[in-house]
């Protein structure tokens, strides 16, 4: 079959349907055009290469001669990467939420040429059946409406686009105190499954942002069920179907309440903000379970999600040789025949195997016979149980998942999406630079290191602008904000690492650009999309921390990060505009802002900078510099001034200029709001100061 109009495009998504039966072309004002010279409405279906239900729709429909012939019949049909653009993405979800009540992927959407949209759905079956509208019936309505009454479905596009700029409207207030934040955490714990851990019913997500936001409650006000919350949600996730207990890596969420049957997908970005919520809960508990499954994430994502260059790929599909979750389970058969039968009978116990299966086809919720491995205790609890030494047991566990590792490595792998995008890479960077500095692994700084610098050096123009995506190497799509937001954050990550002021300079530089580009002037907070991008039927402006943090949450962590470290007080009035900017909305609803709830808890606390003088190698200050990262400090900021950077220093943050650097001495000073008064070469005096004037 001759490819259709996709067939150069860089996305694997839209290159996964360049062979489909449909016309698809790619999102273009040539596309758009084309429907309007032709008097054709618009089908424009948007998804992500590694979406499970996008691939049953595709080969449902897509690659269905007759649903195809309906589809091109009737439309000019249109596919949209959603982490391409996640600014038509933003828009028209809106949309189906606005019309359905709902969303999710793969997204289907029907327009007039103008790009108003008329009708919205999610998964469209082929043919109409249990009270699911077919895409073949509501081809056949489209086009008998838009031939015998074009103009009610116009009208009706036109009333729909009017009212979908409320879905970016945000009430703005005076900004709140610390009370809003008491009252979250309050709403938010009723939710709470003391059974399983997490929050609500099946399908049971992650959501690391409301973790980081309970760690925070307990570090104000010292409640411990609020890191009982976390301790337990951490714990069950690390032990449940969700962790690929082989490979290592978190699956996208879990399709029941106890976290065994997971959606198989790998995202990114889901492995990065679950590993910052690990490391900051080790930085309170020292739990060697949470620093241990933070070092695995590292494993999976340096070994199979890096490019060459030092850049992150995307996500790992769920599905495998069309089935979902093929890759990852096990038949006692299989386990039997790597392991040997005596082995595998006590593995099977802890691992809980069964010869019908755990693992339920989501369609038809019958046992397959596979097995999704996962435990019901630690490997401890299961050393006493079976009465072995717990460290002869762990290095027995080592062992066999080598075997099993190597065993599933030949079978056929999911779709690897290797695009790499600026803003996943940025919480990655951030997540890395972290984890280096908190379990002193010093290969996780190199990594970080190197996909910053490819990122700064590949995904620039000349003139300094960020770009979104890069693969094979074409760079494409004009960066959106939080793609800004969250290298800024990668950056500001970075920079308390290395302590290398490029990465803070680099980090100030993108926030001027971002303001003089996203901010909007008028009522405060930041677009999406950058001023004179007018392609969408509204501008898109985004505040609901969902499976990532907003670019505008995310942004206020960096805005106060940045007026903590420069003193320059030019921050702070942004500051607060951008929380006024969206404090009504925030009152209403709080517990869908979480990641903003975890900045403005930064924004409200006494700002508290450590600056260390001495050289950045020599012991004292790596001591110094250690004992920094020992405790859950968030309202921290740390910079290191030595004789060689002294004088750059002082430009980029001014009230460091007067403290002096003492040869053969490292010297921690407090500063508290720009002032330095506390100043001390102990270490233990130093930490004391931090901890003993913070609060909480």
């Amino acid at each position: 079959m001759s490819p259709n109009h996709l067939i150069n495009e860089k996305s694997p998504y839209l290159i996964q349907h360049a062979h489909n039966p449909v016309d698809w072309h790619p999102w273009s004002d040539e596309t758009f055009a084309r429907a309007k010279l032709e008097n054709r409405p618009v089908f424009l279906s948007i998804g992500y290469a590694t979406c499970h239900w996008c691939h049953v729709m595709d080969k449902e429909s897509f690659e269905d001669a007759e649903a195809a012939g309906y589809l091109n019949d009737t439309f000019v049909c249109i596919k949209v990467d959603r982490e391409e653009r996640p600014d038509i993405d933003a828009v028209y979800m809106a949309a189906c939420q606005m019309l359905t009540g709902s969303g999710g992927w793969p997204l289907s959407i029907f327009m007039t040429p103008a790009k108003k949209p008329f009708f919205a759905a999610t998964y469209l079956p082929k043919n109409s059946r249990a009270g699911r509208a077919g895409l073949i019936d509501i081809c056949r309505q489209v086009k008998n409406l838009w031939t015998a009454d074009k103009e009610k479905i116009e009208n009706s596009a036109v009333s729909i686009a009017a009212q979908l700029g409320k879905a970016f409207a945000f009430t703005a207030a005076d900004e709140p105190d610390a009370s809003l934040l008491d009252q979250t955490y309050q709403k938010i714990r009723p939710g709470f499954d003391p059974q399983h851990g997490g929050f609500e019913s099946a399908p049971k997500f992650p959501t690391p942002h409301r973790l980081l936001f309970l760690l925070r409650s307990y570090h104000r006000n010292g409640d411990s069920n609020a890191l009982e919350m976390v301790k337990k949600t951490l714990t069950a996730m690390r032990l449940g179907g969700i962790w690929d207990h082989v490979g290592f890596g978190f699956h996208r969420y879990s399709t029941d309440a106890r976290w065994l049957l997971p959606h198989f997908e790998k995202m990114l970005y889901d492995q990065a903000l679950i590993a910052t919520a690990y490391l900051e809960a080790y930085q309170i508990t020292k739990d060697p379970l949470f620093a241990a499954t933070t070092d695995d994430i590292f494993t999976y994502v340096l070994r199979d999600m890096t490019a060459e260059q030092g850049a992150f790929y995307s996500a790992e599909d769920a599905d495998s040789e069309g089935e979902e979750g093929k890759f990852y389970v096990w038949t006692t058969e299989e386990f039997r025949r790597v392991l040997g039968a005596e082995v595998a009978t006590t593995w099977e116990t802890i691992l809980r195997l069964s010869p019908e299966g755990n693992f339920t086809d989501e369609a038809t919720r019958q046992k397959t016979g596979a097995n999704i491995l996962h435990l019901t205790a630690p490997m401890q609890k299961w050393a006493e149980k079976l009465n072995l030494p717990e460290d002869q047991l762990g290095k027995d566990w080592v062992n066999i998942r080598d075997q099993l590792f190597r065993v599933r490595e030949k079978r056929v792998h999911p779709l690897k999406d290797d695009k790499i995008l600026t803003d996943w890479n940025g919480l990655m960077i951030a997540a890395l630079a972290l984890g280096a500095r908190i379990l002193d692994r010093p290969e996780y700084e190199t990594a970080a290191r190197k996909a910053a610098d490819f990122i700064l050096s590949k995904m620039r123009d000349k003139n300094g602008r960020l770009y979104h995506r890069f693969r094979d190497g074409e760079l494409a799509v004009e960066a959106h904000a939080g793609d800004y937001a969250f290298l800024i954050h990668g950056l500001l990550s970075l920079y308390q690492t290395t302590y290398d002021l490029v990465y803070a300079e680099e980090a100030k530089m993108l926030q001027e650009k971002m303001i003089e580009r996203f901010w909007d002037a008028e009522n405060g907070g930041f677009f999406s999309t950058p001023n004179g991008s007018d392609e969408l039927p509204v501008r898109p402006k985004e505040l609901y921390d969902g499976a990532i943090p907003s670019a505008n949450s995310v942004a206020l962590f960096n805005l106060v990060f940045l007026s903590r470290l420069t003193g320059d007080p030019q921050w702070e009035n942004r500051i607060q505009a951008h929380i006024r900017a969206f404090a009504g909305t925030l009152k209403s609803q709080p517990q869908a802002f979480t990641y903003f709830l975890c900045a403005l808890d930064f924004a409200l606390r006494p700002g508290q900078e450590i600056i260390i003088t001495g050289e950045p190698q020599a012991t004292d200050t790596r001591q110094l510099l250690s004992a920094l990262n020992l405790n859950f400090t968030p309202n921290k900021v740390a910079i290191v001034k030595s004789g060689n950077n002294a004088e750059r220093l002082a430009k980029f943050a001014g009230y460091t200029d007067g403290l002096q650097v003492i040869e053969g001495q490292a010297t921690a000073h407090v500063c508290r709001n720009g002032a330095c008064t506390d100043s001390t070469t102990d270490t233990q005096t130093m930490v004391n100061k931090i901890i003993g004037k913070q609060g909480g």
